[in-house]
């Protein structure tokens, strides 16, 4: 988050000492701090890992908006044919996540995809409670859940 932090400061710096605000602008600035602090990763030990974060996140986002296109049409398809498929039901995810921002991040991101819905983490915070439409095949489900999982770590830690 640091790094990330830094990095819109240079993009900022950047528009204001050219004097350009427009969006191509401040993105050309990002380009340019990233590559600064990919530089400077070496030397100072709280930027360490940002270099890789920014292209996996965009890795994300690629592979959620793919999910959520899949999810949308499995729940679309489901409801525009006479017989319902669904079979609803409440799961237990065993997570690893393990700050308040890490939970939070993976719940909201569950919740986002049409089909599931996060309702509790236990009072030990090990256990993320899901609900979820089609619950044909729990080991599926959780093998997705667990990827989303994974690559959300990729990124925050």
């Amino acid at each position: 988050m640091i790094g990330f932090f830094w990095n819109v400061l240079l993009a900022l710096a950047w528009a204001a000492l050219s004097g350009n605000f427009s969006g191509l602008n401040f993105l050309f600035g990002f380009v340019l701090g990233y590559g600064a602090l990919a530089l400077l990763q070496r030397e100072l030990p709280i930027l360490h890992g940002y270099s890789q974060r920014v292209p996996r996140f965009f890795m994300f986002m690629g592979f959620f908006a793919k999910e959520l296109l899949r999810a949308n049409l499995k729940v679309a398809f489901d409801v525009l044919t006479p017989p319902w498929h669904m079979q609803p039901g409440v799961i237990a995810l065993p997570i690893k996540a393990e700050t308040d921002l890490e939970i939070t991040m993976l719940a909201n991101f569950i919740s986002l995809t049409p089909g599931t819905l996060s309702l509790d983490v236990s009072t030990d915070r090990r256990v993320l409670f899901i609900h979820a439409m089609f619950l044909n095949d729990e080991e599926e489900l959780l093998t997705e859940l667990r990827e989303i999982e994974r690559r959300i770590l990729e990124i925050m830690r």
